[in-house]
């Protein structure tokens, strides 16, 4: 096959297949409040549901992961288009049942699901087409997931100005996903990275036990908390401070867009684990605002913590395939799994604990979603003090890459 077209189109693809997945945050982040006052869900129903898609995302990555050497990227694909497919249009005929709490269920567990099956095969895709340039292409790939947020937001936003329902508005996303399912069906595909560097899979199993992994593993808990919790439920934690909560998950995901797209030059000056630092800090500064100011700050807040999120899914997978590549397509599959099964417990206990705040006054929700972003605040500073321990190491240890072979 020609090498570059070949590239330049599965990379192409993958972006399309991300932004779908993006597209269901995007436009579940704006709906959520509509669906729970249509469907009569109370709050740790509507945090079940939205746990659904991140309990999902990580059974079908970690399972994709393990087989994907086995059948291919390829036929991951195929499983994800169908699995959206479905997700999107259960999601669209709920109304046609009597209750609605278990077709959300089931919709949102198949789009979790798909986006899963999406993350399985395309972050080894990208490692095996740029093998010389991962954590900036992966930083490139990435950006299509708050990309596809903003594009969700904004026709949340722009459809509800003109009284177009919701359902019109998660219809919106069949047609990405039409296109995806089609590009990706006449396209021939590489081996994984580690097949064809003649890894053995006792080898890769055994690379899964390095302390980095383990330590790097357990972190893409606090990073995809801090992440994607805050993102998800924006509307519901902000609700009471601003009229324009989701315009905010458009205003730092707009800014998390801009920070992927200069990957690049920014990994020129720093290499990732510095970047991982410098983002904690501005996640942490973020958050606390958003749990503290009102008004016109709350823009600010929302810029400062699309800067620290911005880098941290990509760079944490891109700083594992980079300093352990023998974890292969399983490596960066287990930590997407990590992050999202950490978020979906969280949604869970967080749902129930908004629940529990209204309750205790009354009936009174005005300082429910400050509380919980004060108490997801803790989680940036711990990784602050962990993030600090591993440019330490990663010094000492004289281990990372040159900001050449890191960025170019």
């Amino acid at each position: 096959m020609s090498t570059t077209i070949n590239r330049t189109q599965l990379f192409r693809a993958s972006c399309l297949s991300l932004l779908v997945t993006s597209l269901s945050f995007g436009i579940r982040a704006g709906i959520l409040n509509k669906l729970g006052s249509d469907f009569h869900l109370d709050k740790a129903q509507l945090g079940s549901i939205t746990a659904t898609a991140f309990w999902g995302f990580p059974l079908a990555v970690v399972f994709g992961g393990i087989i994907v050497d086995i059948i291919g990227m390829k036929r991951l694909l195929v499983l994800a288009f169908v699995l959206h497919l479905a997700g999107i249009i259960l999601t669209i005929c709920t109304p046609l049942f009597a209750a609605g709490f278990w077709p959300l269920f089931i919709s949102t567990l198949f789009i979790g699901l798909a986006n899963g099956t999406v993350e399985a095969a395309c972050n080894p895709l990208v490692t095996a087409l740029y093998p010389d340039n991962k954590t900036t292409k992966l930083n490139h790939f990435h950006l299509w997931f708050p990309g596809g947020i903003v594009i969700g937001t904004l026709i949340v936003l722009l459809l509800n100005k003109v009284n177009i329902g919701w359902q019109i508005q998660v219809g919106v996303m069949l047609l990405p996903t039409i296109i995806y399912g089609y590009l990706f069906s006449r396209l021939d595909f590489p081996v994984t990275e580690r097949v064809a560097s003649g890894v053995s899979t006792a080898g890769m199993y055994k690379a899964l036990w390095n302390p980095l992994f383990i330590f790097m593993f357990i972190c893409m808990f606090g990073t995809a908390i801090t992440e994607l919790f805050t993102g998800q439920w924006i509307d519901v934690l902000l609700k009471n401070v601003t009229d324009n909560a989701i315009l905010i998950l458009t205003l730092d995901t707009g800014v998390m867009v801009l920070g992927r797209g200069f990957a690049k030059p920014v990994l020129k000056l720093v290499p990732p684990e510095v970047l991982l630092l410098i983002s904690t800090i501005l996640a942490a500064t973020g958050i606390y605002m958003l749990s503290t100011v009102t008004g016109p700050a709350i823009y600010a807040a929302a810029i400062i913590f699309g800067m620290g999120v911005c880098y941290f899914w990509p760079t944490m997978l891109g700083f594992v395939n980079t300093n352990l590549p023998k974890t292969g397509a399983l490596g960066l599959n287990l930590m997407g799994g990590a992050g999202m099964f950490a978020v979906s417990l969280y949604l869970i206990i967080m749902g129930k604990r908004y629940d529990d705040i209204v309750a205790a006054a009354h009936g009174d929700a005005s300082t429910a979603g400050q509380q919980l972003l004060h108490m997801t605040f803790y989680i940036p500073l711990v990784l602050i003090v962990a993030f600090a321990g591993l440019v330490f190491y990663m010094r000492t240890k004289k281990k990372s890459k040159p900001l050449q072979q890191v960025a170019v």
